[in-house]
């Protein structure tokens, strides 16, 4: 039996059963080792903005970026417009759209740990390949092998987490892969600091690094369970349980693997009925799907992604020197992990939709001053004063915290736990797919924007959020405490408006759960 806290899941939302379980440290240990895909991308994240500011990468892969950089009357707002540049960012991001609905079927098939496994091998397969690159082919060839990872690796990941953790605790696990996303992108800025200052070959190192926390992962895979869920929807009941009694401290689990088998024979039955792909254009699968792409959309459209991708970019466009914008980076990477244990720490007390919708507010103010502040400064050929600078900094800090402790995790947790199991990897495959190609427009597009819009960029992502704000206010429903599989009579069923895409419910059955 599992070691671990005595502390019982007792959960107040509605009226479903409550399970008994304890904060084991054995489902500590597999979460923190699942939640290693999210340092994979959030390392790619980070990696890819300070190798494309180093001049022996631009020198050796884009000289005529390298050029245009050092060209004293050179646009500031355009000189890393490059379409190729872009390309070698966002490669990552199409391939992991391409790979996110096979590895669905994989991770319904092998299940959530194999899915892994393979995330890790074609993870260490890229990063070997983008350090040793000798062209420009071979460089866009690791970073497809890098995205084929991230697809398997996202799409596993976030349902492990979600189908091992007790309801009571289930965001804050979750959250540990957005955690690592956010210490990825800090530990690849801390690389390109330093790599920055070794010639001509510190762009290999930072490239070539990605294939550490890809050997983590790898390893710790051959330790760690396979989800209850998955080991009995692949007809493993006996190992199902077992694998229940160890992660939640007790051998008295049999209302919640009743509840597992309940939900794995009604989606047996289902599938048998109509495949999962297709399932998901009936009228009852909307409401959860919806949701899924639509978060996915809006957490690109924070423009999160955009600053993180091309943080020491941004930063020399605002007139820092290499090495400064690369430790601006390190700093806003730093404030993202931070911030991010604050949602581990908010997200099962005060709930989803609160985080959210404070967010909205402070990412708002943040991006229209940076905006109000560029606009005024930062003209085509002269960057702005240094307390100018430096308050912009400080208010991307503002702006990347806000972002951390709400859409960053919960664009990630609501998905995965909001799916009934007939539909679940099928349905979070879609928004893996979603995020990574909203991911690919935005790495692939940033740089042109800011080259056409200049700092009214600020204020094209500024509108996005007051819609993000609306969204969450008017239709996403709150899923704090509420079991993984009660989700439909639980959450969808009561929702003012996503109910009436249930024409079958029924009070009775809601009411007598």
């Amino acid at each position: 039996m599992a070691g671990g806290f005595a502390v019982d899941g007792k959960v107040s939302a509605g009226c479903h059963r409550e399970f008994k379980a304890k904060i084991t440290w054995y489902v500590w240990i597999c979460g923190i080792i699942a939640a290693t895909c999210g340092l994979m991308f959030g390392y790619d994240i980070g990696i890819s903005g300070g190798v494309t500011a180093m001049d022996d990468f631009l020198v050796r892969f884009f000289p005529a970026v390298y050029a245009r950089k050092h060209r004293a009357k050179e646009d500031n707002y355009c000189k890393f417009d490059d379409q190729r540049l872009q390309l070698f960012t966002s490669s990552l991001y199409l391939a992991a759209l391409a790979t996110s609905f096979g590895a669905s079927l994989v991770c319904t098939r092998f299940g959530r740990k194999r899915t892994m496994q393979a995330a890790s091998i074609f993870f260490l397969i890229g990063a070997g390949l983008c350090a040793g690159a000798i062209n420009i082919v071979m460089l866009i060839i690791g970073r497809i092998s890098l995205g084929i990872g991230v697809g398997f690796g996202n799409q596993a990941a976030p349902l492990f987490l979600s189908e091992i953790a007790p309801a009571h605790i289930r965001g804050a696990l979750n959250i540990l892969f957005q955690l690592n996303v956010t210490i990825g992108i800090l530990v690849a800025n801390v690389v390109n600091y330093y790599t920055s200052n070794i010639h001509p070959a510190g762009w290999r190192y930072s490239l070539g690094g990605a294939g550490v926390p890809a050997a983590v992962l790898f390893l710790g895979s051959l330790i760690i369970t396979e989800t209850p869920t998955s080991l009995v929807e692949r007809g493993h009941r006996e190992a199902g349980r077992t694998m229940l009694e160890r992660i939640r401290g007790t051998e008295e689990v049999d209302d919640e693997f009743d509840e597992i088998k309940s939900a794995c024979e009604t989606a047996a039955a289902l599938c048998a009925e109509e495949k999962p792909f297709r399932r998901l254009r009936r009228r009852e699968s909307r409401p959860p799907l919806v949701i899924a792409i639509v978060m996915q959309i809006f957490q690109q459209f924070t423009g999160i992604n955009a600053i993180m991708f091309y943080a020491p970019v941004l930063f020399q466009t605002m007139g820092f020197e290499s090495n400064a914008s690369l430790l601006s980076a390190v700093v806003t990477g730093g404030v993202n992990v931070v911030s991010t244990l604050v949602s581990i720490i908010l997200v099962d007390k005060i709930g989803r939709r609160k985080l959210l919708l404070e967010a909205c507010v402070q990412m708002l103010i943040a991006q229209v001053t940076v905006g109000g502040i560029m606009w005024v400064q930062v003209k085509a050929n002269n960057s702005p004063s240094h307390p100018w600078a430096l308050a912009i900094v400080v208010l991307i800090c503002v702006y990347v915290s806000s972002f951390a402790w709400s859409w960053g995790p919960l664009g990630w947790l609501i998905p995965s736990e909001t799916f009934p199991l007939a539909i679940r990897t099928a349905g979070f495959s879609f928004a893996v797919s979603s995020n990574m190609f909203f991911t690919f427009v935005i790495a692939q597009a940033f740089l042109s924007m800011m080259c056409t819009m200049k700092a009214f960029i600020f204020f094209f992502f500024a509108i996005c959020i007051v819609i993000m704000g609306v969204f969450v206010l008017a239709l996403l429903p709150e899923t704090k405490g509420v079991p993984i599989d009660e989700m439909v009579d639980m959450v969808w069923r009561r929702h003012w408006f996503w109910k009436r895409y249930f024409s079958d419910a029924d009070d009775a059955k809601i009411s007598n759960c």
